[in-house]
């Protein structure tokens, strides 16, 4: 290991992944330097932001010192987010103290496959109870605070990681996706952030398909061949899933430097719930479309059908039938059902909500979902893919979207008009879906352009992709004091 400046640290700080694994295999900078200088950016920043909430620095020095993989990411530090996906011998807490002391007793085969990529497991980061609310602030562990802003939220659920990622702490950090939590905060804290299609990372040992299809795999990155090239090191089945992924023509990263050809993209400003879109947001999308336009492809104004409010009630139901069902293997796991002050305001509501839901209410939910899958799926034979806002409002300031003791649906009320353009469609249909960084608005906060593809369409989002990130490269720009 060489004795690495200031200067050296920051440097390495502004690589990609990609790079500072190029770097590694070179010989220009060893695996043991990037661990150290991601760990000092770490001390040096991190008490800001609360974003790493259990290090795990000595275990990671250690796997370097007993030599790891020859990976496409050999000595890359990375950050593991505290929800569904287990490391053996960390602490696990997804957020809740109902899991307080909890000590992971087994790998997810996601974090098998990142150590034989190569990648060096830092820690995990912060993240809300159980993942279920648009904000990174759980009363466990403390607020999340955005590296672009520190009064405003870095979004949910993948906001921990997110931070980590946008002030440079580590180059890429994982994060997951059952509604939005991969690319909510990808929008709020300015990065790349895809939503596999369904069964494209597996979920096992502990998990076949956990909501029902519905939660996704993957990372935050800074650029997008990053995002590809992860996906490569960890896609594909693992033997007992439930079912496999449309299988892809080549490898992901291949695609980023493709040209996409000339797409039929839809986009629209309507929301689900009819909520009122931030100029900003609006903005953003306009921007969007015109640097599409003037790419080649063809944008048309066209909103999405078939979001009634059969639908919306079927996708509450849903989440109410997955709160129930964490706290129940929870409780199963542990031993004990969670004492009432050991849920938070917000999850002990949605729980007892959850608990009403019968087999019959939650089958009927999904008959109905699958049923307007199919008309999303119509919808895009039209299309090569459907664009929007990410969100409908910059990151809202901190504090806003939290519950009480004596307002348990604060958190529901207030994240609506958040969140009111349906991430969740890509979910709930098993289709790949991104939040692209190419907007920020006056007040220098970034506004991310959402897309969703046809299902088995990640090469689609990631050819556009790649082409919009040379056309506007925003990796460039770091928050201040990053």
């Amino acid at each position: 290991m060489t004795t690495l400046t200031a200067s050296d640290v920051d440097a390495l700080s502004a690589l990609d992944a990609t790079d500072q694994a190029a770097l590694v295999r070179t010989g220009a900078v060893g695996p043991e330097d990037l661990v150290t200088a991601a760990i000092s950016r770490i001390e040096r920043l991190d008490p800001s932001l609360n974003a790493v909430i259990t290090p795990a620095f000595d275990r990671a020095v250690d796997q370097v010192r007993a030599g790891l993989p020859d990976g496409p990411f050999r000595g890359v530090p990375y950050l593991l987010k505290d929800l569904a996906t287990e490391q053996a011998g960390v602490r696990f807490t997804e957020g809740s103290a109902f899991l307080r002391d909890h000590v992971s007793h087994r790998d997810q085969e996601l974090v098998r496959r990142l150590r034989a990529a190569g990648l060096v497991l830092l820690g995990k980061t912060n993240t809300p109870e159980f993942g279920m609310s648009p904000t990174c602030e759980p009363l466990l562990h403390g607020p999340t605070r955005n590296p672009w802003d520190r009064a405003r939220t870095t979004g949910g659920s993948s906001g921990g990681s997110a931070a980590a990622v946008a002030a440079r702490l580590v180059p890429a950090a994982h994060g997951n996706d059952a509604g939005g939590s991969l690319r909510f905060p990808a929008s709020c804290c300015g990065l790349f952030g895809l939503k596999p299609g369904r069964a494209r990372v597996p979920l096992g040992p502990a998990y076949g398909d956990a909501f029902g299809g519905w939660a996704a795999e993957h990372a935050l990155t800074r650029t997008v061949r990053d995002s590809a090239a992860l996906l490569d090191a960890v896609a594909g089945p693992e033997p007992g899933d439930p079912y496999p992924a449309p299988p892809a023509a080549g490898p992901f990263r291949a695609e980023v430097d493709r040209e996409p050809g000339r797409l039929r993209i839809a986009y629209s400003l309507r929301t689900a719930g009819g909520h009122p879109v931030h100029p900003d947001c609006a903005a953003a999308l306009d921007d969007a479309v015109r640097l599409c336009a003037g790419l080649g492809h063809r944008p048309a104004e066209a909103h999405l059908p078939g979001l009634t409010d059969e639908v919306s009630d079927a996708i509450g139901t849903v989440f109410g039938a997955a709160m129930a069902w964490i706290v129940a293997y929870w409780t199963r796991e542990l031993g004990r059902p969670p004492r009432p002050e050991e849920l938070e305001p917000y999850t002990r509501a949605y729980w007892e909500r959850g608990r009403r839901v019968t087999a019959g209410d939650y089958l009927l939910a999904v008959t109905t979902l699958q049923s307007f899958a199919r008309t999303v799926a119509r919808f895009l034979t039209r299309y090569d893919l459907w664009l929007t806002p990410t969100l409908s409002q910059p990151p809202l300031p901190l504090g806003e979207m939290t519950s009480t003791e004596d307002d348990p649906w604060r958190t529901a009320r207030a994240c609506a008009p958040f969140i009111a353009f349906p991430a969740v469609v890509a979910n709930l249909t098993g289709a790949p879906a991104m939040s692209v960084p190419l907007y920020r608005s006056a007040a220098g906060l970034p506004i991310g352009v959402h897309a969703l593809g046809r299902p088995g369409g990640e090469a689609t989002l990631l050819r556009l992709a790649g082409q919009l990130e040379r056309a506007r490269p925003w990796s460039r720009v770091a928050p201040s004091g990053c």
